[in-house]
């Protein structure tokens, strides 16, 4: 019987490759579905050995973790260095596109909420 190992929706391509390759060099079997033409299916990396499936969860737990730190440390060192756009570096570097980004806000919002009125 398959057994889920990981979920592939909304995954960067950059992690799903490293997933793929955490379990290449753990030698674990597993195959991969996706989520077809219309976005039906279910994208995961599976496994049919019950045994290598708690080796494999624990070992994606461990990569995630240390992606997660790794991406909030360089999150970090862009905000101590004031690379960070702000929405106010934003709108001073380009005003035009953050007003039209607000306008667009405001007719959605319009459009949106005017049925209720009438």
């Amino acid at each position: 019987m398959p057994n889920l190992v990981f979920k592939l929706n909304s995954v960067p391509d950059d992690e799903a490759d490293d997933v793929r390759q955490l379990l290449d060099e753990a030698e674990i079997n597993f195959y991969e579905t996706d989520s077809g033409r219309w976005g039906l299916g279910y994208a995961a990396i599976w496994t049919k050995d019950k045994d290598s499936l708690d080796t494999a969860k624990a070992l994606i737990k461990e990569y995630q973790l240390s992606r997660y730190n790794r991406v909030m440390e360089e999150h970090k060192a862009i905000e101590e260095s004031g690379e960070k756009i702000s929405r106010l570096s934003f709108f001073l570097t380009s005003p035009v596109r953050f007003s039209i980004l607000i306008l667009f806000a405001a007719l959605l919002a319009y459009f949106t909420v005017i049925p209720f009125f009438y």
